[in-house]
């Protein structure tokens, strides 16, 4: 049994496995702050509007990024600008990037036409891979393929998921590292679109 994990470990490449072990570092540190927030609510519905992560503000330039899609055309951040563009990125393997889709294509449907685009970029699976987790979603927002992991070096963060809201001037202004709750979309990226 110990050597087929051993070999399997093996069949996984290093950027992978940092992967996987910065996902894992993640979920731990979510894990020991909602012990450390949840006690503080008397009733399961406080808990539940609880967002699952608080995005920090940040102000940087989105990174040049010139990646493909599914349908293997190139594209960049820059072919949204003057919209309201949120970065989601993500991996097939991830729990939490799992978790969180459907939040993200419920919220993408009841606002891609208010200038808004969801761009969810996969970090480093092939697209065939990418295209059965799509189907299997039934994700409508564009999703980009980044063999490389150049969105992950270009928003300075390896932790998936990590989503990064980008303003219709091309500027990052918000980052969420974890999951992104209904309630944090709502309170964070709805009043950018009703502008």
């Amino acid at each position: 049994m110990t050597g087929q994990k051993t070999s399997r470990l093996r069949s996984k490449s290093p950027t992978q496995i940092l992967a996987m072990v910065l996902v894992g570092g993640g979920l731990l540190i979510f894990g020991v702050v909602a012990l450390l927030v949840l006690p503080e609510s008397n009733k399961p519905e406080a808990a539940a509007k609880v967002p699952a992560v608080v995005p920090q503000a940040v102000r940087f330039q989105a990174p040049a990024l010139k990646l493909n899609d599914l349908g293997g055309k190139e594209v960049s951040l820059s072919d949204y600008l003057g919209k309201v563009i949120l970065v989601n990125n993500w991996a097939t393997w991830c729990p939490p990037c799992q978790a969180e889709m459907p939040t993200l294509e419920a919220y993408y449907q009841d606002h891609r036409s208010q200038d808004f685009v969801l761009v969810g970029i996969e970090a480093g699976e092939p697209a065939n891979e990418v295209t059965g987790f799509v189907e299997k979603y039934a994700l409508s927002f564009p999703i980009w393929l980044d063999p490389g992991n150049e969105a992950l070096k270009g928003f300075y963060n390896s932790a998936l998921p990590n989503s990064y809201l980008v303003g219709k001037d091309g500027n990052v202004v918000l980052g969420w590292t974890g999951p992104i709750s209904r309630d944090s979309l709502e309170r964070f990226v709805t009043p950018l679109l009703e502008n």
